[in-house]
């Protein structure tokens, strides 16, 4: 018999979340699946350099801990467990599992799926010679494993959204043409995807919630789609429509949310705050999913090496300049890529040594070991007492380490064999959706003329009425807002035009950047091409992830209306 609500909860957000929460959610409440989410683009390279060590890994090791301290528990608890932990190595990740239920004398039906790894059909594919390369898999797969009475399925790279979608979609029985319930799927687990960050971590606003050891998030899924996202009782944190539309705001584009199953529309999505930590999300809309996959690449592109000198008291240019016209004299070899940053903390008069200096980053990038090793550093060494008065080094000189860089890729859904192997050998393809057709790409929304006259303003920091999230999407970046008010979204949606976002994050004035307006949310979503580079296994930057690049806008003084702030 169908039931009429499945529960879904999230153990993890990433490869090194909080170990024990795999046994906090089983033990806090009900829950019908357990999802963990263990895959970044930053994760798929540490994976593809460890599988170069040994083939037999290339999997999140630790996931298999937590099951050996709590496989049991999920099957006496009857609770299915999805994860993308099997990384490049899903079949791999599935014996172990088999071993360690047999250790433990458990019956479990361990199914895995396969065929997102395209590494060696790369060249064919027209994807180049890259480490890494993965295509984002849809929840199909994962669906056909649990229907077929798997008790843990094991994933490679899927889309994040795909581990809840997946448990929904066999708990449903959904079809490819359910557009509309695999698009609630799909934004409530995008919502759970990133475990505690939909229960207050990573929130603007964190000062007005509980906070301490937070819980991790649950999605209560109805049969068309409708979801409430909630927490096990008595755990740390909330649920609010502020946390729910931040975790919405993350990592995402324009209005529609592209998926292998499904085009989510973000912009349909209407939020209601049911009751104390139960957050409905309903009216999502689906759309036919695009023809392609994307495809994560990863490239060994060579070695870095960083130094880092401190820089004090008076004439802080002037010795940044003396250095790196001494440094750069000296190098035996120059390497090919070499990056100077003078990043100025230092203050006038300051009151300790600290606040008096300053730091300056030189960075190397090269193929050839003999440019970034010790030969590099030793440099700075070299110069220790001829060079600037106070010089002084954060660190010893060592030698250089390889670095990757990300960039996606696309190839058409039908060229990518998406495969369910089940514990007993059978091995069932997975054809992508028959309703996939060419993507639709949402076009930039310029701010609105200001339809009203706010009255008096007062300079302050923009986040004393906006929230903000960000984060990485490749070498990109994204920036979501949003206003707690329908007056106050109103205001911020003309204030914060293209234009004024590049005066106030004077970094991204040259680069080119997209405006998403997101109403119902009361948001305004923001891309910023290219400010990560080619990643951040390549990346540098002080914040290389953007995951403060939200809260540095929200730090900027601009005039709001003193009606807001009254």
């Amino acid at each position: 018999m169908m039931r009429d609500v499945v529960r879904i909860g999230n153990a993890s957000g990433f490869y090194g979340d909080r170990f024990s929460a795999v046994q906090e959610m089983l033990e806090g409440g009900e829950l019908d699946y357990l999802t963990g989410d263990y895959l970044a683009e930053l994760t798929m390279l540490i994976l593809g350099r460890d599988r170069m060590k040994d083939p037999a890994t290339g999997y999140a090791k630790t996931f298999l801990k937590q099951m050996k301290e709590n496989l049991a528990l999920a099957l006496d608890r009857g609770v299915k467990i999805v994860t993308n932990a099997g990384g490049l190595n899903p079949h791999g990740l599935a014996v172990a599992l088999r071993e360690l239920a047999a250790e433990q004398g458990l019956d479990a039906q361990i199914a895995f799926v396969s065929g997102d790894d395209l590494a060696k059909r790369a060249g064919e594919l027209g994807l180049g010679t890259p480490l890494t390369a993965n295509a984002y898999l849809g929840a199909f797969g994962i669906k056909t494993a649990l229907t077929r009475g798997a008790d843990i399925v094991v994933t490679g790279r899927v889309t994040d959204a795909s581990l809840t979608v997946g448990p929904a979609a066999a708990a449903f029985d959904w079809k490819h043409d359910d557009l509309d319930a695999l698009a609630g799927a799909v934004v409530a687990g995008h919502v759970i995807e990133c475990g505690a960050q939909a229960t207050g971590g990573n929130y603007a606003f964190f000062t007005e919630i509980p906070m301490g050891h937070l819980g991790f998030p649950i999605a209560e899924l109805r049969a068309d789609g409708s979801s409430v996202i909630t927490k096990h009782d008595g755990t740390g944190g909330a649920v609010t429509v502020g946390t729910v539309t931040s975790q919405l705001l993350y990592e995402v584009g324009g209005p529609r949310y592209f998926n292998p199953d499904v085009t989510a529309r973000l912009d349909s999505v209407q939020l209601t705050q049911e009751a104390t930590d139960r957050v409905a999300i309903s009216a999502a809309t689906g759309e036919a999913p695009p023809n392609t996959l994307k495809v994560s690449l990863n490239h060994l592109a060579g070695l870095r090496n960083e130094i880092t000198v401190i820089l004090t008291g008076l004439d802080i240019e002037a010795k940044a300049a003396l250095f790196q016209e001494q440094f750069e004299a000296a190098l035996p070899q120059r390497p090919a890529e070499l990056e100077w940053r003078l990043v100025r903390h230092d203050r006038t008069d300051a009151d300790n040594e600290e606040q008096a200096s300053a730091v300056l980053h030189v960075v190397a990038r090269d193929q050839d070991p003999a440019k970034v090793g010790r030969a590099f550093s030793n440099v700075a060494v070299e110069l220790a007492l001829a060079t600037y008065p106070g010089f002084t080094l954060t660190g010893p000189p060592a030698s250089g380490s390889p670095y990757g860089v990300y960039e996606p890729g696309y190839v058409d859904a039908a060229l990518v064999e998406h495969r369910v192997t089940q514990p007993d050998g059978v091995t069932v393809r997975i054809e992508p959706s028959p309703l996939a057709g060419p993507p639709t790409y949402d076009a930039d929304d310029p701010a609105p003329e200001p339809a009203t006259d706010w009255g008096p303003t007062r300079t302050v920091p923009l986040g004393s009425i906006a929230g903000a999230r960000s984060g990485d999407k490749g070498g990109s970046a994204n920036i979501g807002l949003w206003a707690r008010s329908d007056d106050e979204y109103a205001w911020l949606d003309a204030f914060l035009s293209t234009e004024r976002l590049k005066e106030l994050l004077p970094e991204i004035a040259a680069l080119d950047v997209h405006r998403y307006r997101l109403p119902n949310l009361r948001a305004v979503n923001f891309v910023i091409e290219g400010i990560l580079g080619r990643g951040v296994a390549e990346q540098v930057r002080f914040d290389p992830q953007a995951k403060g690049l939200g809260e540095w806008l929200r730090s900027r003084h601009v005039p709001i209306p003193e009606r807001f702030l009254d």
